[in-house]
Parts: C-alpha cells; sequence; structure tokens
C-alpha cells in the first residue's frame, strides 16, 4: 500500500516558481498543494530563489498601502528582494514578451546611504541614512495564476517581484513624504492618485519596518542598495504599447512604455 508523499522542500517549491518564470507560464498557487506552508517556510522558498538570483540591487516591500491590500486580499507587510539584472534603464521599454502577467505600480525609492542595521530600527534613522529618494515603477509580475494567492504563497514568490525602473534621486532634506502627492497614469488617462503617507504612513516607516525584519534573519540594508517603500496604488495591468507615467510631487515624473 502506498504512503503520503513525501512534503515538498522549499528547493522543489523555489523549482516551481522559477520553472513558470523560464517557461512564462502562470501556476497554481503552493498553498493548494501545500496548504500548510507558513510564512517562516515561504521565506525560506523565497531565500533559495535569492541565492540563485545573482547580484542584488536591494530590496522591496509589499502590501504597505489599503489599496494594494484590498487588490490583493494580504494584509501585513511583506518583504522580497531585487535582482540587479531586474532594473529597467531610464528610457529602456518593457518587453511585455518576457513577463507572464505585468503590473505596474507607484513607489517612493530610497537610496541607502550608509548600513542600517537593527531590531529596533526607527523611521528617524532611516531618514538620517538616505542618500535620497526617487520616483520608481515597480513591474509586478506574479507567478500564480490571475493573481491569486495567499500571503505565504506571494512570499514565497518574492512578492511577485519582476522588473523596476527608478528615476534620478534628490536629497530627502526638508521634505515630508507623507505629504508627497502621487499620481499614476496609464495610457494618459489617471487611473489612480495617493500620497506618501499610503505606505505604513511614511515610507521611511516602511522602510524601518524592512530593517526589523531583516534583523530577524541576522541581516539589513548595505549602503548604496535601493529600497523601493512599498505600492502607493492599486497596480495597474500592462499590454504591449501602454505607456505608464508616475509623477510624485518634489520627486518628479518617470514614464515606462511597454512593447
Amino acid at each position: 500500500m502506498a504512503g503520503n508523499p513525501a512534503p515538498a522542500s522549499t528547493a522543489e517549491l523555489a523549482a516551481r516558481l522559477s520553472t513558470a518564470v523560464a517557461d512564462r507560464t502562470a501556476i497554481e498557487q503552493l498553498t493548494d498543494d501545500v496548504p500548510d506552508l507558513d510564512l517562516p517556510t515561504a521565506y525560506r522558498v523565497q531565500r533559495e530563489l535569492r541565492d540563485a538570483a545573482g547580484p542584488l540591487a536591494g530590496w522591496k516591500l509589499g502590501v504597505t498601502s489599503r489599496a494594494k491590500q484590498a487588490q490583493v486580499g494580504v494584509s501585513d507587510p511583506i518583504f522580497g528582494f531585487l535582482r540587479a539584472a531586474g532594473a529597467l534603464d531610464v528610457g529602456e521599454a518593457l518587453d511585455t514578451a518576457r513577463q507572464i502577467q505585468p503590473r505596474c505600480e507607484p513607489e517612493i525609492v530610497f537610496v541607502v546611504g550608509r548600513d542600517l542595521y537593527g531590531a529596533h530600527c526607527t523611521a528617524t534613522e532611516v531618514l538620517a541614512a538616505t542618500a535620497g529618494v526617487a520616483v520608481g515603477i515597480e513591474v509586478l509580475d506574479s507567478r500564480y495564476r490571475d493573481y491569486r494567492f495567499t500571503t505565504a504563497d506571494v512570499v514565497a514568490d518574492n512578492t511577485s517581484a519582476s522588473r523596476y525602473a527608478v528615476g534620478t534621486p534628490v536629497p530627502v532634506t526638508g521634505m515630508d513624504l507623507r505629504l508627497v502627492g502621487v499620481v499614476l497614469e496609464h495610457n494618459g488617462e489617471v487611473v489612480a492618485t495617493a500620497s506618501g503617507a499610503a505606505s505604513l504612513g511614511h515610507p521611511a516607516a516602511a522602510v524601518a519596518w524592512l530593517v526589523r525584519a531583516l534583523a530577524a534573519e541576522g541581516g539589513g540594508l548595505r549602503a548604496g542598495e535601493i529600497v523601493l517603500s512599498g505600492g502607493l496604488t492599486a497596480a495597474v495591468p500592462v499590454t504591449a504599447g501602454d505607456v505608464v507615467v508616475a509623477s510624485i510631487d518634489r520627486l518628479g515624473s518617470l514614464e515606462l512604455a511597454c512593447r
């Protein structure tokens, strides 16, 4: 009589996600097959992906805005990593044929000026250590069919990270990032607005949360890394021929064309 199948290892779960990226084909969420997948295990799956990702540019936060929480059905902040190879240069178009189901969202991007570590990091410390902030556009590309996932699923999938574009950083001195206005345009139409406060009340508070979360695994932020501090609006799906523009008061505007 056959016994129950052995539980999937973190390496096997990571391989499923990597195969989805390589094949550009969405899969069912991992929890359909592994219903007891919990957050610590999901982060171990993500670590498998991180170890195989090559050079890293920094980190990203997820589910920091109410709009995002409502869109994806999760309620707590999460984090993932940014591959250096995922960067889109200013003016470079997004190749949608290399994506599964891309969506774009506006971000406030922090450029880390000095190392940040510690389980008690505060937003004030983050601002003091920030070399500059910039407008950004993150391209999400969930490996799960129809963006259907639990919190553990999306953490394992590196919080749907794919590509990202970052504008020119400006000094944060004298700027209240809670109050900056955010506008997302899709093909010339305003599709969403927000303020910086949409990210955990203050984008620097979101980055401080990340530092504390990384401290739990013995890590932190290094000088020169970037942090996408969380989508400020719901993400908009994009296809070839689309143009997305993210504008943030005092940070400027950033345009991303899709082909």
